[in-house]
């Protein structure tokens, strides 16, 4: 049986899949076919229910469960893992009038400079790895940052303005959930069920065998430097990767729990995750 799965090149989604794209592991009968896409379009093709099994941001997700069910390993969640916004110089101005670059309007990113800081409306969709630049030209006044430009941006002369994650987690008091996997709701339970499992023994040889998947990582990551990629991988793929804690489900109740309250015209579409 063949499955598309789509996947960022970021260097967690390829660490966490280079065993079960490439042999490393026993897949049965399944054989995985990669879809390579920034975040923001696999949010999108997830709402056409394009991809059997796919990387989805967690808010995405949530407008998107009438086509998909998430799995409970191979995401990011956790402490300390939100996304940065920032700015080149100081801004004199109320936040109602910065413009600010954001990396997709269905991103988790998005979500969390909502829900922590309202007053900031105008906002414009770009490319995730294009905003240090766009900011450090002037394009925009800020940017939310994700995935390893957060580990870059004060080499572009750029400042913190906030920590979007810590300021969700002051508010919440819940860990951050970024992105997970998904599955078509439709596939039978068995077939979500194995595929889940399939990924967290994918992720338990990575971490077992970090060296396997280095020229798989860094073919994708391109021009990142290796430093970048390995603390990309540190932050990003953790013991919530392996397989969801009791907190790591409450976070994204949490998310839930607002979405719905934001809402209220959502359909129930069966539980947020695979049946176990």
């Amino acid at each position: 049986m063949q499955i598309d799965i789509g996947l960022s090149p970021c260097p967690n989604d390829t660490f966490i899949f280079d065993a079960l794209l490439h042999g490393r592991i026993d897949t049965g009968p399944y054989r995985f076919r990669p879809i390579f896409a920034d975040v923001e379009e696999l949010n999108r093709m997830a709402s056409h229910g394009k991809l059997t099994v796919t990387k989805l941001s967690y808010y995405a997700y949530l407008s998107r469960m009438n086509h998909y069910v998430m799995m409970h390993s191979g995401g990011a969640l956790g402490r300390g893992v939100g996304p940065l916004l920032v700015r080149a110089r100081e801004l004199h101005k109320a936040k109602s009038e910065w413009s600010v670059a954001i990396p997709g309007v269905s991103t988790t990113a998005n979500f969390l400079l909502s829900y922590t800081l309202p007053e900031i409306t105008n906002k414009t969709e770009r490319i995730f790895h294009e905003i240090e630049g766009d900011v450090s030209a002037g394009r925009f006044d800020a940017g939310v940052l994700i995935h390893e430009n957060r580990f870059t941006y004060k080499e572009r002369g750029l400042s913190l303005i906030a920590d979007l994650g810590s300021l969700w987690e002051e508010k919440t008091g819940v860990a951050i959930p970024l992105g997970g996997i998904a599955i078509q709701r439709n596939q039978p339970i068995q077939v979500q069920r194995d595929i889940d499992q399939l990924i967290k023994e994918s992720v338990e040889y990575a971490q077992l065998n970090p060296a396997e998947s280095h020229d798989f990582v860094a073919h994708h990551a391109q021009e990142m430097d290796s430093t970048v990629r390995q603390q990309h991988i540190d932050l990003y793929v953790n013991e919530e990767t392996l397989g969801l804690s009791a907190e790591g489900y409450a976070a994204v109740e949490k998310m839930h729990e607002i979405y719905i309250r934001n809402h209220p015209e959502a359909v129930d579409s069966g539980s947020l995750f695979v049946s176990i």
